[in-house]
């Protein structure tokens, strides 16, 4: 609702920002749920808006309904992208805060979470003055530093490709044991029974990378979303919380 979206590859139409979707019900709900991918809407299949959603109707707005009121509106489009930002942070946070390597910096984790989680439920004014982009700086230098502690238990010496731009690249089979691939582009690359246990996969672009076959348990800071843009195989080993998007060849594990 809040978001726009062009008419390309990801999108069947064009949708400019506040403007309710054509697919969208009375009830909230997306009239195209299960045939979004069919119908041309893979790009929504692969959003996450990490809860910012339900947090912003209901704690923000207090369960204010944005088609009674156009000023309640106009917050809640503005409010949702800072919140989003916020609940993302929050889901790599909870995570590092699982990690054992990462224990000698748990405190610093926490008091990181509280201070996150504090700012979601605050009203829309100061979510809106908030410096997320200095707030993001800092928690990313907490994240990088888990990330790192985690990455630390792979044998050998791990990869960086952080940043990197892999697209296409041929990785099949490949150790990747380790690797620090955050923010690389690894759009349509060839990952088909690589091993990225301990990798750190922050922000990677996995559109259309084929992870057929891949191990990627204990990778950290994975994301269901990523996972629904890329492709993979009932072989393809994946974090626990994590799941094979209904999209992935079936077969034998």
């Amino acid at each position: 609702m809040a978001l726009p979206f062009a008419k390309s590859s990801d999108f069947a139409v064009n949708k400019a920002a506040g403007t309710p979707c054509k697919n969208l019900e009375q009830d909230y709900r997306c009239g195209i749920h299960t045939h979004l991918r069919t119908k041309g809407f893979t790009g929504c299949t692969v959003f996450d808006c990490f809860g910012a959603g339900q947090k912003v109707s209901q704690v923000t707005f207090a369960g204010e309904d944005w088609r009674t009121s156009k000023q309640a509106a106009r917050q809640m489009f503005a409010v949702f992208p800072v919140v989003r930002q916020l609940q993302e942070l929050l889901r790599h946070l909870a995570e590092a805060l699982t990690l054992e390597a990462a224990l000698p910096m748990r405190q610093e984790l926490l008091t990181s979470y509280e201070g996150v989680d504090a700012l979601t439920r605050k009203d829309a004014d100061t979510l809106l003055a908030a410096d997320v982009p200095a707030l993001r700086h800092e928690v990313n230098a907490l994240l990088l530093r888990a990330g790192d502690l985690h990455r630390a238990q792979a044998p050998g010496r791990p990869r960086n490709h952080r940043g990197a731009d892999l697209f296409a690249g041929r990785f099949a089979q490949a150790d990747l044991r380790g690797a620090g691939l955050r923010g690389a582009v690894l759009v349509a690359a060839d990952l088909k029974g690589a091993d990225l246990r301990w990798a750190d996969l922050i922000g990677a672009d996995l559109r259309d990378a084929d992870l057929s076959g891949a191990d990627l348990r204990d990778t950290v800071y994975l994301t269901q979303s990523q996972l629904d843009a890329a492709k993979g195989d009932a072989r393809t080993q994946l974090p626990e919380g994590l799941h094979h998007p209904s999209h992935w060849v079936p077969g034998q594990r």
